[in-house]
């Protein structure tokens, strides 16, 4: 049996193919959000790579922002239920999962059986989210990939201290003309992005073990500063970002069952 799950984001469109709900047979990421086509264009390249036709696909559930705009799913989730689900099947052992996404930054905690217990969503502020990382890489005229590797070479964080993304970016901009080394600067943004999502996680309470979905989450600079903030190890995967198309497929699975 093959099944689809379909993660549409505010930045990108997520797809993970399963056989039989274990085998994970492909996957694709591709950079285009919510009121685009990218949804649709995961669904085509998933099934173009593996030279599987629509009437193949048992199920298609789609999740994420963009989930009910989605016409060629044949059921839609919620994206709290598909992390949980994702995220159980990547690390059993997770009972708080932090997920910081293009837009918001949500908080969740699982019992025993990967079942979602509750939660907290931070959605009113770019400030600690991957829109809040792409903004500063813009800025600073660099990679987003390479701010992991410049945020690990800093010496001494600036310190970023401004809670709105326009604020911080004037400060960032301050800070380099004042003589403050870049690597400092983007440690700093690492570690501000980390201490809103750990302010989320200290309200909730922290249940170890702790795994990190979402984008940023393959951002170690910003693991680090969790790390430091909450006193635990952050688990994560190469997979992190795909959790929820994941969660989808599985659930797309049971549902067929």
């Amino acid at each position: 049996m093959y099944t689809i799950g379909i993660d549409i984001g505010s930045t990108t469109s997520k797809g993970i193919l399963l056989k039989d709900g274990k085998e994970i047979v492909a996957e694709m990421l591709i950079v285009a959000g919510i009121g685009t086509n990218g949804a649709k264009q995961v669904l085509e390249e998933i099934l173009n790579q593996q030279g599987l036709s629509d009437e193949e696909i048992d199920y298609v559930a789609a999740t994420g922002y963009g989930r009910n705009t989605f016409s060629f799913a044949d059921g839609k989730v919620s994206e709290l239920s598909c992390h949980a689900k994702g995220v159980h099947y990547l690390y059993p052992d997770t009972r708080t999962i932090i997920d910081i996404g293009g837009q918001d930054a949500k908080v969740m905690q699982l019992n025993t059986d990967g079942i979602l217990l509750n939660f907290l969503m931070n959605d009113k502020c770019a400030a600690g989210t991957g829109r809040f990382l792409d903004v500063m890489s813009n800025i600073l005229q660099l990679p987003i990939e390479q701010l992991e590797s410049k945020a690990r070479s800093s010496p001494e964080p600036a310190r970023i201290s401004s809670t709105c993304t326009v604020f911080a970016e004037s400060e960032v901009i301050s800070s380099l003309a004042n003589g403050e080394k870049l690597e400092n600067v983007i440690a700093g943004i690492c570690i501000s992005v980390a201490s809103r999502a750990a302010a989320l996680v200290k309200r909730l309470g922290v249940k170890e073990s702790v795994f990190m979905s979402g984008g940023v989450a393959l951002n170690g600079g910003v693991r680090d500063g969790l790390e430091k903030e909450l006193g635990v190890k952050i688990h994560y995967s190469d997979k992190s970002q795909m959790t929820g198309a994941l969660g989808a497929a599985l659930y797309a699975y049971e549902k067929k069952k």
